[in-house]
């Protein structure tokens, strides 16, 4: 491997934390924190992104009954608008980590930063949700979740198409932010959004003579 690190063995003192949604314009940002059973670790655990919905959705209800602790936490654009993304970020990581029972003796991080004022030691991976099953349980759970949420904000504004782009900032997104302006569920610190927000400059007079 060229990432530098031996992938641990899935220990009920160890989670894995990662988040589904910082990028999108719109919806929460979506934190999870799991601690995986040894005896019962799912199979086919990967990075969320290389893998079908299907599985997704397959590995999600696995995750969930059979691993020792799983949290779910749901930061909205209220709370990303009031700090940034990256502090929201790290709040769900927080808290996240705080709701585990048992807790944890040691968070993994996918990427390469480690949020501030963990309740447990804690160490960044990069890629950690294709390497570590406990990062890629997280990652599973975190896209899932925000992916079902999308789904619900589309049946509230149909308009936007969050169904098909789940808030990312496509042409179809953003021609419809132009279109509409943005909804309750826009990130409105985001600059194509807060753009969206500001009116169309008045046209000057032509000078005369």
């Amino acid at each position: 491997m060229k990432s530098g690190y031996r992938p641990l063995t899935p220990s009920p003192c160890i989670a894995g934390v990662d988040e589904a949604g910082r990028g999108p314009l719109a919806g929460p940002v979506v934190v999870a924190a799991v601690i995986l059973d040894p005896a019962r670790t799912p199979e086919g655990l990967d990075d969320s992104k290389r893998l079908s919905a299907r599985r997704r959705e397959a590995l999600f209800e696995a995750i969930r009954s059979s691993a020792l602790a799983f949290r779910i936490v749901f930061v909205e654009p209220a709370e990303i608008d009031r700090t940034d993304i990256l502090r929201a970020t790290f709040a769900g990581m927080r808290q996240a980590l705080l709701g585990l029972q048992p807790a944890p003796a040691l968070a993994l991080i996918d990427g390469n930063l480690v949020p501030p004022e963990l309740p447990c030691p804690a160490e960044p991976r990069v890629r950690g949700d294709a390497h570590e099953p406990a990062i890629s349980a997280a990652s599973i759970l975190a896209k899932v979740s925000r992916d079902r949420a999308l789904g619900r904000l589309h049946e509230a504004y149909p308009q936007y198409g969050f169904d098909r782009h789940k808030g990312y900032p496509t042409p179809e997104h953003l021609a419809a932010l132009r279109r509409h302006g943005p909804c309750p569920a826009h990130r409105r610190s985001f600059a194509p959004v807060r753009n969206a927000l500001e009116p169309e400059p008045a046209e000057l007079p032509l000078p005369l003579g």
